[in-house]
């Protein structure tokens, strides 16, 4: 904790009680870390932006809810987890039915970089575009089991239990999604 001595628990009581700056201490504490996972799992930073917001939204309506015994971050990435979730399906639906393409093209994105050493830059930007591209296109079943665990640094156990399925399960996708990432990336570096 990085703002006083208050407890994420402590905080989400006073601000179910009405106090609204500790939901605002939430919030600050919480925001950064929630939007690096929204913005891997839908793998645009605006839309990123969007879904926090929404979860936070749905956090402070939800506080009542909320069991202080479990860590508020993990309960806040799964209201993302479903907001994400919502969007994906909204999406879908969309295209579906009005058979919107994407204007997000890679090669609308691989212009170069005009900092110094833009070569580099480059080839790192598109190296982590390439990345985030091959993660936001994994199935949801698969992405999540990885966000959670190998960039938002929770156990095998806690994604288990956030998802709601077994530790095996989430072993399984992991794998699964590792083995989809590696061919897409392979399919980028060969390009």
């Amino acid at each position: 904790m990085t703002d006083g001595e208050d407890t994420d628990a402590d905080l989400a009581a006073r601000a179910a009680a009405g106090d609204d700056p500790a939901f605002g201490r939430l919030m600050r504490r919480h925001k950064a870390a929630l939007f690096v996972f929204v913005r891997r799992y839908v793998g645009d930073a605006q839309v990123a932006l969007d879904v926090v917001q929404e979860t936070f939204v749905s956090a402070w309506k939800a506080l009542s809810r909320y069991d202080g015994r479990r860590p508020f971050g993990v309960w806040l990435r799964a209201i993302a987890l479903n907001k994400c979730r919502d969007l994906g399906r909204r999406q879908a639906v969309r295209r579906l039915v009005f058979a919107e393409r994407s204007t997000d093209t890679v090669e609308a994105e691989a212009q170069p970089d005009p900092a110094p050493d833009a070569e580099a830059t480059l080839a790192a930007h598109q190296r982590r575009l390439a990345l985030d591209r091959a993660i936001a296109r994994l199935p949801a079943n698969l992405k999540g089991p990885l966000l959670l665990t190998y960039f938002d640094d929770l156990s095998q156990q806690q994604a288990a239990d956030l998802l709601g399925v077994s530790v095996k399960t989430v072993e399984t996708r992991i794998y699964r999604a590792r083995q989809k990432l590696a061919r897409m990336l392979q399919d980028f570096s060969a390009v």
